[in-house]
């Protein structure tokens, strides 16, 4: 007696459909399963067979071998325990599944037979929408995540007896239903603004200029000067996300386990601060079947690095890829993963190990040779990935105690959407640059002609603050973003030496 469920498995961001056949025949009485399993799934052997008694059902006593094609990819994960313990349940019984090939099914199973949560629910209903699956079976924990998904019927299940009573039409079963347009509509709000943030006007000023065109980031001052608070207020003033980049964002998440019932789509920008005693694998993503990192989880949203210099080094370094290109390639012997990581890094450090380098309040403990040694911890490949460095002193307090309404996020992000449709216009025909900062030579000698009294402003900068040539290239790519935010078709001196202004680390005073 032979029987096939199909199911599915999550593969780097995508999933890929997975045919589990279950085969009773003659030879010892024990169960076998095939098709490059990992420990979790060999593992399914004992939590399908207790659930299945445990749910009133009965398996066959012959031999078992149960077979995950393809053959030749591995399977992890407890998430084909349903479609075992299904097609265990009718080879017993000797049903005809073939009624049961229009359908996928997704869970874990407990011994009493519940089903539990599992993750990659949205890549899993993607493509099972893909291969015309008429409806697909998951956890009632992910039914609402998978119904984010249109055309195809989502039934979130409690238990295996629940299920296999609807299969067999003994009892009805009503589908989760899913409104992705209006989910998306009425979930793009935020818990801070930028209302909140008293003084501080130049930074405001830089980190719009950041935005606008896409650029990293990094604040030197002290602590307590706000660079926390700035930071996990960018994501509002960018501009809102796109439903094909909700999507493809939420996929990223869902493979990673962070969605829940609560949160089953990922409508906002992401804001991800990881701890600096983050590992490298934490930090890009990888393990022994490779999952997102934190640079990943960033994708289409915010990177916040805290405390900077304080990263293990190699963490700091694993970054340069994701950087300059936008994804995160993981080899391993099994094959090579591929995870997308477009983000805006933003980056916050004391200028010395005690905060207090060059405050005229406060008296810095710090010798000349520490500091030095605290700031060579950032290396100049990383630090040459981002285009502008911002000083954030501390706050004076008739700014704290102002009561002056402060700019909110709304009409900041306006500005930087302006900008933003320049930048679309300007790159329409190159699908790799979408803004500023991904510029490159041939695009900087296209759209960043200098007056000649602009070009003579960068001559007397690079001589007399001895800016370094690598900085030539993000002078001009920040100038255009700042004309852009001030409507302007030609980079006058005015934006050229705001640019200047943003490479504090370029400085004599820094170097």
């Amino acid at each position: 007696m032979l029987a096939k469920i199909y199911s599915a498995a999550v593969y780097g961001v995508d999933a890929y459909e997975v045919e589990i056949e279950v085969n009773a025949g003659a030879g010892d009485p024990k169960m076998v399963i095939v098709g490059l399993p990992d420990a979790a799934v060999k593992e399914s052997k004992d939590r399908v067979r207790t659930a299945i008694a445990n749910s009133a059902y009965k398996w066959s006593r012959r031999r078992t071998t149960i077979n995950l094609a393809p053959a030749d990819i591995k399977k992890e994960g407890p998430s084909f325990d349903l479609p075992i313990a299904l097609g265990m349940i009718a080879v017993a019984e000797e049903l005809n599944t073939s009624a049961f090939e229009k359908f996928s099914f997704v869970g874990e199973l407990a011994l009493d037979g519940s089903v539990r949560a599992v993750k990659g629910v949205l890549p899993v209903a993607l493509e099972a929408r893909r291969r015309g699956k008429q409806a697909l079976f998951v956890p009632e924990a992910n039914a609402l995540e998978a119904a984010m998904v249109n055309k195809i019927d989502i039934y979130g299940v409690h238990n295996l007896r629940e299920t296999f009573q609807f299969l067999r039409g003994e009892l009805p079963l009503l589908p989760t239903r899913g409104d992705l347009t209006g989910f998306f509509a009425t979930h793009q709000s935020y818990d801070v603004d930028f209302t909140d943030v008293k003084g501080q006007r130049h930074v405001k000023r830089a980190i719009e200029v950041a935005v606008a065109g896409g650029h990293n980031i990094l604040m030197i001052g002290p602590p307590g000067s706000g660079k926390s608070m700035l930071s996990k207020r960018i994501p509002t003033i960018i501009p809102p996300m796109s439903l094909d980049e909700a999507i493809e964002t939420t996929k990223i998440h869902s493979i990673a386990g962070c969605l829940d019932g609560e949160k089953s789509f990922v409508a906002t920008r992401p804001f991800r601060s990881p701890h600096h005693t983050i590992s490298d694998i934490g930090l890009l993503g990888g393990g022994a079947f490779p999952t997102p990192g934190e640079v990943s989880l960033a994708h289409n949203g915010v990177l916040f690095l805290d405390e900077l210099p304080e990263f293990k080094r190699s963490a700091l370094e694993v970054m340069r890829q994701p950087l300059e290109d936008g994804k995160v390639t993981i080899s391993r012997a099994a094959g090579s993963l591929t995870f997308p990581s477009e983000f805006m890094l933003v980056a916050a450090m004391n200028p010395c190990p005690c905060g207090y380098f060059g405050d005229l309040k406060r008296e810095c403990r710090c010798s000349p040779v520490q500091v030095q040694r605290y700031r060579q911890r950032i290396s100049g490949p990383l630090l040459d990935r981002i285009d502008l460095h911002i000083e954030v002193p501390a706050v004076e307090y008739r700014d704290v105690s102002s009561e002056r309404a402060e700019e909110n996020s709304t009409a900041i992000r306006e500005r930087i959407a302006e900008a933003r449709q320049k930048q679309h216009a300007r790159f329409a025909r190159d699908a790799k640059t979408n803004c500023n900062a991904r510029m490159t030579t041939r695009h900087l000698k296209t759209h960043c002609k200098l007056t000649a009294d602009s070009q003579e402003l960068i001559r007397v900068a690079m001589t007399e603050l001895n800016l370094s040539a690598r900085a030539y290239d993000r002078i001009l790519k920040v100038s255009r973003t700042i004309a852009d935010l001030d409507d302007k078709i030609a980079i006058g001196p005015e934006h050229v030496s705001e640019a200047i202004q943003y490479r504090t680390f370029d400085r004599t005073l820094w170097i």
